[in-house]
């Protein structure tokens, strides 16, 4: 009898297959479940609905991401972000198509988009957490923010990137990481060097050190 990981895959696997063919809004689950060759009730048990299997698709691509471990620690925290980042995208890449096929079609069904924020959120804390960089608390907050919208610009290129080794989404996301940076030091109260009566450039959100903490 297939584990529920096995399950999972299965049933993913066939929907970015059917999504590819088809869009995902003309996919269903009855014919995931037959595509993948699953029981309905073990389809229903793992993916109830269409929203938890973007979820599924999501969980897979954390997993993917935190497969080899934290980044190294000795590495600048912008790197070690940068680094993170594109094994997400190197997830991505490897379903590439039914990912493309999926995300473009999200946007036509606003409810499913509003409900996977939230998994996108813990999607973003983790990615944090795996460079090192803290997630709890207010500012692991304002830094889950900001994270979010700079992935979703680099994603954006990402959809159109068709170079082999994705120099256009590296490329982007290097400048976005840079920008961000620069506009971090320049605020007021950004990290802990402003609260202790320091210059406030010296701590920006996405770059601050501190020990990571549990992911939001």
């Amino acid at each position: 009898m297939a584990n529920d990981f096995d399950v999972a895959e299965r049933l993913t696997q066939a929907a970015l297959d059917l999504a590819c063919e088809r869009g995902w809004r003309n996919v269903s689950l009855a014919e995931t479940a037959s595509r993948a060759g699953v029981p309905l009730l073990d389809t229903y048990r793992t993916f109830p609905d269409k929203t938890a299997l973007l979820c599924g698709l999501i969980v897979a691509t954390d997993r993917a991401m935190l497969e080899e471990g934290a980044a190294d620690p000795n590495e600048p925290a912008r790197d070690r972000l940068f680094d993170i980042l594109m094994r997400r995208f190197d997830a991505l890449q490897s379903r590439r198509d039914g990912m493309i096929a999926i995300i473009r079609d999200i946007p036509l069904d606003p409810l499913c988009a509003c409900c996977l924020l939230p998994r996108l959120s813990r999607s973003l804390a983790w990615t944090l957490e795996a460079a090192g960089i803290s997630s709890a608390g207010g500012l692991g907050f304002l830094r889950i923010k900001a994270l979010g919208v700079l992935y979703l610009s680099v994603l954006r290129i990402w959809l159109a990137d068709d170079t082999p080794d994705m120099a256009r989404t590296m490329a982007m996301l290097d400048k976005a990481l840079q920008r961000i940076d620069s506009i971090a030091r320049i605020l007021p109260g950004s990290g802990k060097a402003s609260r202790e009566g320091q210059t406030p450039d010296e701590t920006p959100p996405l770059a601050n050190d501190e020990p990571p903490g549990a992911p939001a």
